[in-house]
């Protein structure tokens, strides 16, 4: 089945399925009011779209980030009304750029589950050489999987292009990252008076979000002015 715009749908346990927690969970966020209802169907069943699973996986991370159900109702209520799932999933990689790095261990079975579909070896491939997971060198069915990643893997599975390209583009985002990362750390030095390891940690747990939100903000806006510059020629 697929929503009024053509979207796929999916049902409270697949989407339960999809985003890693149990359907209890989907059904006491609903009656919080942090899920809108989902569409009903025929046999009064309800149909979940990809709206459903980006704001549920934000939750879920404001949920690890240690906040309150109040506060992650006053942070989704002041949220613009109409967000698409892909602004959604920018808002929880904000949130989860806050967090440290927690691979977790997982099945193939629990993997598939949450990817939404079958992965075949390739695919396995494709998304170990994006470092969304690492293969258990012990057992070929078990992973250390980034939860933060596998979302915007398992989507880059069906972009048509080459893996070689999609490796290329990582290298180029990883080596502007860390410039700029050695750029702003050198700033951020100058402004301690006593530079030492405690105060570098302390200013940079204030300044990440700010720094991270900057330079998602900055990027989407230079895309599209390249994009645009390019096809309006």
């Amino acid at each position: 089945m697929a929503t009024e715009t053509g979207e796929p749908t999916l049902t409270v346990d697949e989407l339960a399925a999809r985003a890693g927690v149990t359907v209890r969970t989907v059904r006491f966020y609903s009656t919080r009011g942090l899920l809108p209802p989902p569409e009903i169907g025929p046999r009064r069943v309800g149909h979940y779209g990809p709206a459903h699973l980006s704001r549920l996986a934000l939750i879920e991370e404001l949920q690890h980030q240690g906040l309150t159900l109040a506060a992650i109702e006053r942070y989704l209520d002041r949220l613009p009304a109409g967000l698409s799932p892909h602004d959604l999933a920018i808002h929880r990689a904000l949130v989860a750029s806050w967090m440290p790095d927690k691979p977790e261990e997982t099945t193939r079975e629990q993997l598939e589950r949450r990817a939404g579909r079958a992965l075949a070896e390739e695919d396995i491939d494709r998304l170990a050489a994006m470092d969304v997971l690492e293969r258990d060198p012990g057992d070929a069915d078990t992973f250390r999987v980034d939860p933060g990643l596998l979302y915007l893997g398992v989507r880059l599975l069906d972009v048509p292009i080459p893996p070689e390209t999609i490796l290329a583009a990582r290298t180029v985002l990883l080596e502007h990252a860390r410039s700029t990362a050695r750029e702003l750390t050198r700033l951020f030095h100058e402004e301690v008076d006593t530079p030492d390891v405690a105060a570098m940690k302390s200013l940079s747990a204030d300044m990440q979000p700010l720094v991270v939100q900057a330079l998602v903000t900055a990027f989407q806006r230079s895309l599209k002015h390249e994009l645009r510059a390019l096809y309006t020629r």
